[in-house]
Parts: C-alpha cells; sequence; structure tokens
C-alpha cells in the first residue's frame, strides 16, 4: 500500500514529508485510515536518536485513532468504518508465557513497536502513525468505545496506559494514598487516572506554582518537594509514588514518602539515575520499581474505563507541518498537556 507521511531524516533534520510502501494485508491484519496521532516525548528521542536505536528516515507516533478501511480474511473483530486504536505495539511472538497471559509489552521475544520496530515476518522497519495509513495486525488493534471523543483520546495509547498500567498493577483503588512527580504529559494522567479510580492524591513539585492546574486536574492536595517541612510532615504517607519525571533525578527526597511495603515506580526516565541511599528502603521495606506501557487487554480496559468515567487527556491540536514547532515546544515543556495532530492536515502539508 502506497503512503505517505512526515520522518526524520537524521539526527538534526526537522520532520518533511516522506512517501513510502505499507506492507499488503496479511489474512489477520486490519488496514486503517489515521484520523488522529498524538505527539509523544517518545517521538522526539527517536528523531534525535537520544536512545541509539533509530533509523532513517523513520515516521513516528504510537498514539494512533483511525478509520478501519480493509480486512483480511481472517479477521472477526472488525469491519470496515470501525473506529479503532492501535498503540505503541503491533506485533509479538504471542506464544510467551507473558504474551499468553496478556503481557505483550514484556514479550520474551521483545514486542514489535509501532515505530523503530522491525516485522516479524518480513525483517522491514515500522513505521508509525505520523502518517495517512497504518497496517496491523488484529489482536493488536483496539476498539474505540463508544462516546470517548476520537480527538482527545490518541494520548491514551501511551501516555494514557503508561500510567494505568501501574496503578491497576499496584491495586489503587478507593482508600489507596498516591503521589505523582511532575504534571506534564505522563503526570497530569496519573493524576487523572488515580482519581477515577479513587484514590487520594498529591501532586509532588519543585514548587507551588503548580497548585491550581494539580487541583483542577482533580488533585487532592499539592506538596512542594523543595519544603523540608512539608516533606517531613508527608512521611510514610503513601501507598504508590509514580514518577513521571523524564530526566535524571534524585530518588532519595521521595523515598521517606512511602509507607511501609510502598513503591515509587520509575515511569518517566528511561536511562541512567542518580545514585540512591538504600537506607529508606531497608528500614521502611520499601520498593523502586519500573513499568512501561501495559498489554493490550489492559489497554483496552483503560479505553473502556476513560469512556465510562468521561476521562481525556488536556490536548493541543496541531496541523501535521506544525510538528516541527511542537518537538521544539515539547523540548521546553510549553504544552499543557499533550499535542495531537489532526491527521486531515497531512495532505495539505505534504502537497
Amino acid at each position: 500500500m502506497n503512503t505517505f507521511g512526515y520522518a526524520a531524516y537524521s539526527t538534526d533534520s526537522p520532520l518533511a514529508p516522506y512517501t513510502f510502501e505499507r506492507r499488503e494485508l496479511r489474512p489477520d491484519d486490519v488496514a486503517l485510515e489515521i484520523l488522529y496521532c498524538g505527539v509523544c516525548h517518545s517521538d522526539l528521542h527517536t528523531a534525535r536518536n537520544d536512545w541509539g536505536w533509530s533509523y532513517y528516515p523513520i515516521v513516528p507516533g504510537h498514539e494512533i485513532v483511525g478509520r478501519v478501511i480493509e480486512v483480511g480474511s481472517q479477521v472477526t473483530r472488525y469491519k470496515v468504518g470501525d473506529h479503532v486504536a492501535v498503540g505503541c505495539m503491533v506485533d509479538s511472538c504471542q506464544d510467551c508465557d507473558q504474551c499468553r497471559k496478556g503481557e505483550e509489552q514484556l514479550c520474551r521475544q521483545a514486542p514489535t513497536y509501532t515505530y523503530s520496530g522491525m516485522d516479524r515476518i518480513t525483517g522491514e522497519p515500522t513505521q508509525g502513525g505520523y502518517s495517512k495509513h497504518l497496517v496491523v495486525r488484529e489482536a493488536f488493534c483496539l476498539r474505540m468505545p463508544e462516546g470517548l471523543n476520537l480527538a482527545k483520546a490518541a494520548p491514551l495509547l501511551c501516555a494514557g496506559i503508561t500510567t494505568y498500567s501501574p496503578l491497576r498493577t499496584w491495586n489503587v483503588g478507593p482508600g489507596s494514598r498516591v503521589g505523582v512527580i511532575g504534571l506534564g504529559g505522563l503526570g497530569h494522567m496519573a493524576v487523572k487516572l488515580a482519581v477515577g479510580l479513587g484514590a487520594d492524591v498529591a501532586v509532588l513539585s519543585r514548587s507551588n506554582s503548580k497548585k491550581a492546574d494539580a487541583l483542577a486536574l482533580g488533585a487532592n492536595r499539592l506538596l512542594v518537594s523543595s519544603d523540608a517541612e512539608a516533606m517531613a510532615k508527608a512521611a510514610n504517607g503513601f501507598d504508590l509514588i509514580i514518577d513521571t519525571v523524564p530526566a535524571k533525578h534524585e530518588l532519595d527526597p521521595y523515598l521517606p514518602l512511602l509507607d511501609v511495603d510502598g513503591t515509587l515506580v520509575i515511569v518517566g526516565q528511561v536511562g541512567p539515575m542518580n545514585e540512591v541511599s538504600t537506607v529508606p528502603l531497608l528500614l521502611g521495606r520499601r520498593r523502586i520499581a519500573g513499568s512501561p506501557i501495559g498489554g493490550i487487554r489492559e489497554t483496552q480496559e483503560l479505553l473502556d474505563f476513560c469512556a465510562k468515567k468521561n476521562i481525556l487527556p488536556d490536548c493541543e491540536m496541531i496541523r501535521m507541518d506544525q510538528i516541527n514547532e511542537a518537538f521544539e515546544r515539547m523540548e521546553k515543556a510549553d504544552v499543557r498537556y499533550r499535542f495531537v495532530i489532526d491527521m486531515a492536515s497531512l495532505s495539505a502539508a505534504v502537497a
């Protein structure tokens, strides 16, 4: 299938129009026209090859909402015209213990990522959602629930599931005490979802400047991490802290905030962290953990939960030809809180 989109051509070039081929449908494939695509910080990291595994040209985008335009002969769950979604994965081995229990993101052979991956059959590089069309295995295509705003839902496919998965893994519900470090694209979703699950939620921030935003998102309070007295009073006050900061930083100030058997979960930083003292871990039986995205079943659960609770990310809609400006603004944290590309603008952008 001939299609087009926007791609990074090198580590330091702006994204620009790109024409390429999608694979022909296999019996268990779904083809979709992409309607909306969220802009994730991972897209920027990949375009810049910050993690060292990018290839060029590469089409980013793994927060995808679209409309089915064709289905393979063995597809049973979807038909032409259905609204569907695709997140960070388009395939996995489907046979290992993790895949069999619905944890495809932890596939023993590694999942096939929507971009910066390799097709499991042909070995071709995968290309993402900053494009007109996508072909995906039916098992990795998600149903969009009735009533969920298609234009705002795209960031749920990465920012949403990245924060929902640890909330579910650590059984957050009424009575849970949850802290959220950072109030960006991931952090604001963590707040909304934890509140939706019934938790008591605090945002942890270096200053009081985000208090109004935190409360507007549903948090019960804001805790200023640079205020030693306030931090001391908050000791042992959290069952779970979700750390969404996407850069190397100190963890030691936050560990005493955890209660016995409490867990600090890192979902933001991919790479080195500062040295950590084991004293609060040992004396309080506390934990530091990491969490990636969730599996397909859990992601569908998230979409259904958000439709039921009317939980959506705060988005700024942009045109495809504004993506390089959006990347610059994202580097400066100048967005509240996620960019979403209206893909109807793509044709004009590549003309």
